[in-house]
């Protein structure tokens, strides 16, 4: 086994256990109590998909979650009143981006394509191939133009490989202080 493939091991099993310390049931575990789960769903660090009501969610092919993302498809604000608690299906569509604590509330479809920015709270619908940001979130742009946009970035700023330049992929000894360095008053890429 190589370096890499210890380290990834590594790291899935600290999320493992860390997921059980918390509480929270592994994805395999999800997806045997109903959670849709398409192919290629990249789930990052921390994510909670509602384990009580996982089998009204639903993720497309490609999609990406974020850093401590929260999909919630149940609210309890009108279980002290009605005694009951509201219920609705969350479905995430193919090649959806939700970027990093991220709360998503019960009843909201988020479209193929659509991109929703780090913190913000999606309340409602948001459309395919859409960039949507905020409390709550809101659509600024096409998910299209956003991508275009970056395109014409990657011409004119710093740009840096994997292999080398991430601590994924083998860090290179030097190469933290290069990129800081070299990114001190702009911004670039990193694949």
């Amino acid at each position: 086994m190589t370096r890499l493939k210890r380290a990834r091991s590594f790291r899935r099993l600290r999320g493992f256990v860390w997921s059980k310390a918390r509480g929270y049931p592994p994805i395999e575990g999800l997806v045997a109590r109903g959670l849709v789960l398409g192919d290629g769903v990249t789930i990052t660090r921390g994510v909670v998909l509602d384990p009580a009501h996982c089998h009204l969610i639903e993720i497309g092919d490609g999609a990406i979650l974020g850093p401590e993302v929260l999909i919630l498809a149940h609210d309890a604000s009108t279980k002290t009143h009605l005694d009951y608690t509201r219920i609705a299906r969350v479905r995430i569509g193919a090649r959806a981006f939700i970027g990093a604590r991220t709360v998503v509330l019960p009843g909201v479809t988020i479209g193929d394509d659509a991109i929703v920015g780090a913190g913000s709270v999606v309340s409602r619908d948001i459309a395919p191939g859409v960039v949507a940001v905020g409390a709550p979130a809101r659509e600024t742009m096409t998910t299209a133009d956003y991508i275009a946009r970056h395109r014409e970035r990657l011409h004119v700023l710093p740009t840096y490989p994997r292999d080398g330049w991430t601590h994924r992929a083998g860090m290179t000894p030097g190469n933290p202080q290069r990129m800081a360095q070299a990114l001190e008053s702009s911004e670039g890429y990193v694949q």
